[in-house]
């Protein structure tokens, strides 16, 4: 791994924001850069920060992200949400990393799993498979676990067994395995 010790170009921002705002910025090596794969067609990055780092990393497609969690040998999930017959999305789970990866295909924010957020976290995608389930405070849960044959409250489970389709929409879902 190569090291190198870099200034922050600090520069004040315009437009609409305050009077005090600063932005930052960061020169990059060009040598990096093409290493990464990154070109003027195909510039998106990720950026993740854990409070101490900031690691920056080229945007994956979904195909891409697939490959490298099947690469990996990850436990990876690919669910696609549908509205009515129309395929909305397609969201990959690498669950061994606990990372995900959105392919929007409409553009009706309603109809997209995780609305206008193109880069959801685990916690995102968690909740949305939540959201498609019953309520865990639901009177009757155990019953209604037992009708559709699940052991337990896990939303994964119960979508497989009900596609996670709810009485006020017509988005469902299927879940396939990546091996």
């Amino acid at each position: 791994m190569e090291t190198r010790t870099a200034n922050l170009i600090i520069g004040t921002s315009g437009g609409t924001a305050g009077g005090n705002a600063t932005n930052y910025k960061i020169a990059l090596p060009s040598t990096w850069i093409k290493e990464m794969g990154l070109t003027p067609k195909q510039r998106q990055v990720e950026l993740r920060f854990d409070g101490a780092s900031i690691v920056i990393t080229r945007k994956l497609s979904l195909a891409e992200f697939l490959e490298a969690s099947r690469h990996a040998e990850h436990k990876t999930l690919l669910l696609s949400c549908y509205s009515g017959d129309a395929l909305c999305a397609r969201i990959a789970a690498d669950e061994t990393e606990k990372t995900v990866c959105v392919e929007n295909l409409a553009t009706d924010y309603l109809k997209l799993p995780f609305g206008n957020n193109p880069n959801p976290s685990w916690a995102d995608c968690r909740r949305f498979l939540e959201d498609r389930c019953i309520p865990k405070t639901r009177a009757g849960l155990q019953e209604y676990l037992e009708a559709i044959g699940v052991d337990s409250y896990e939303p994964l489970e119960i979508i497989c067994k009900t596609q996670g389709r709810m009485a006020g929409d017509d988005l469902w879902l299927t879940v396939e395995e990546i091996k």
